[in-house]
């Protein structure tokens, strides 16, 4: 399913859950502050080139647009609910590294794995407090550096022990 079908069907399992999840700050060119942040980290995600730098610049813009384009959006370089939602659900989870403020289907996956792996936090498609703490305890547990982010390296361990 196409992920602007999957956004606007209710039909997604998680969508109640998530619905929140995949929101964020009406963002625009030349915008700046974290929330350009996780646009910037969410598109390199997905491939996209470019240097994460809280600056909703040109170079955001162009793959911006390419991105809505490719989704079958409105290109307007407007990151609005549903640019959002497609970029939030859309993510594969270990694609970015996760840490305290971020949201998205990748945070949801996180969540479940943690439970998975004996951490009972809420899966709620936030990385708050709560899923901070796990990521630590799980990082002490498992001589990780404790950085209480999830990388690639830690995307890897709790898959492999969720087997």
């Amino acid at each position: 399913m196409a992920i602007h079908h999957l956004i606007n069907s209710r039909l997604n399992p998680i969508y109640a859950t998530l619905d929140t999840a995949t929101t964020g700050t009406i963002l625009r060119p030349w915008d700046v502050g974290d929330e350009v942040i996780e646009l910037q980290e969410l598109l390199k995600a997905f491939g996209f080139k470019l240097a994460v730098t809280g600056e909703y610049d040109s170079r955001t813009e162009d793959c911006v647009m390419i991105f809505q384009r490719r989704h079958g959006f409105r290109v307007d370089a407007v990151i609005g609910p549903k640019t959002w939602a497609a970029l939030k659900l859309g993510v594969k989870p270990g694609s970015r590294i996760l840490r305290q403020g971020l949201s998205g289907l990748d945070v949801y996956e996180l969540q479940g794995l943690l439970n998975i792996n004996g951490y009972a936090i809420a899966r709620d498609g936030f990385f708050e407090d709560q899923t901070y703490e796990a990521v630590m305890e799980f990082q002490q547990q498992h001589k990780l550096r404790e950085t209480g982010m999830c990388d690639r390296v830690m995307w890897v361990m709790l898959q492999n022990r969720a087997r």
